[in-house]
């Protein structure tokens, strides 16, 4: 047999979904973002605000978990035809969210604490400048909240969703995760905003570290969550049961086939692999099986065991 007859029998293992004008965005932000981190960082110590360094440091850490993201979308595409990745750089965006998720427990611990000590030890601001800065800050941090929802929203609506449930295992982790950096910094900007102007008018200088710790709570949350996601897709926890009800109805309606082992794992955000072991009176070529289940689309990667059992042998249970 000559060679390149096989390569018809070949496949791709680009799970991935176009991430360019995603990357692209992050690229933007993390630029943005660096430089108003700078400026608030530089104004906090200025003006004696420990919201707005609180604030600006939340930046700070915020581009390095951009930066993850970007580095996860290069990678992926770089290795996108790489062999060693037996199925793939689909996961590698999730790699990128869940290591910004943990970034994000931190930010928001180490908040907590600065919160609680200066309820303990309040200082001095200079509130006008402060509140002008943060108000700048929350601007940037909208500006970019805009940039990276576009390009997830534009990433909903691009590719049609054969899976209705399981619908936040769709879409492109790592933007998610940007996107949530950057709304966590909205919150936190928004908060130092309320804090300095209580403090400016009322005197209530406690409100700033209450804030502190409000939104090391709110941020707490947003990271569990995402940990949560991300770390099912790097576990191989089955994405949806729905899935799995789907594909064996569709194998055990054609004939006796019956389906004794079934494993199904995420290859991408939009994309699974599926490894089929069925028993039947009558084997067929696993082309016939393929054929069955190519109506759902979300499947990237089939591969369909065949054993046949002669006589009684398997005891085919009855229909019900």
């Amino acid at each position: 047999m000559h060679i390149h007859s096989l390569e018809q029998w070949r496949h791709g293992h680009n799970f991935n979904i176009d991430t360019a004008e995603g990357e692209r965005r992050t690229r933007l932000v993390v630029l943005l973002t660096a430089v108003m981190m700078v400026v608030e960082i530089a104004a906090g110590y200025l003006f004696g605000s420990m919201a707005l360094l609180a604030d600006g440091w939340h930046m700070g850490t915020h581009v390095a978990a951009l930066a993850i993201s970007l580095f996860a979308y290069r990678y992926a595409r770089l290795n996108v035809d790489n062999p060693r990745f037996s199925f793939g750089t689909g996961k590698v965006t999730a790699l990128g969210g869940f290591a910004s998720a943990i970034t994000l427990a931190m930010v928001a611990l180490l908040m907590g604490v600065e919160s609680v000590e200066r309820l303990v030890a309040p200082q001095t601001i200079h509130f006008d400048q402060a509140i002008l800065v943060a108000v700048l800050g929350l601007a940037v941090n909208l500006l970019s909240a805009w940039l990276l929802h576009g390009g997830s929203v534009a990433h909903h609506h691009h590719h049609h969703d054969d899976q209705p449930h399981g619908h936040h295992h769709h879409h492109d982790q790592n933007l998610r995760a940007a996107y949530l950096h950057v709304i966590a910094d909205a919150l936190t900007s928004v908060l130092a905003i309320i804090a300095l102007i209580a403090g400016k008018y009322f005197d209530w200088i406690w409100m700033d570290a209450l804030m502190g710790i409000v939104g090391a709570v709110l941020i707490t949350r947003w990271s569990v969550g995402l940990l949560q996601e991300t770390s099912g897709v790097l576990l191989d926890s089955v994405p949806s049961e729905e899935l799995g009800r789907r594909i064996t109805e569709a194998i055990e309606e054609d004939s006796d086939n019956r389906i004794v082992d079934l494993h199904i794992w995420q290859l991408g955000p939009k994309s699974f692999g599926v490894i089929v072991s069925l028993v039947t009176h009558e084997p067929r070529d696993p082309e016939h099986y393929k054929a069955l289940i190519r109506h759902i689309h979300s499947l990237g990667h089939v591969t369909i065991e065949v054993t046949g059992c002669a006589g009684e042998s398997c005891a085919m249970p009855p229909r019900c």
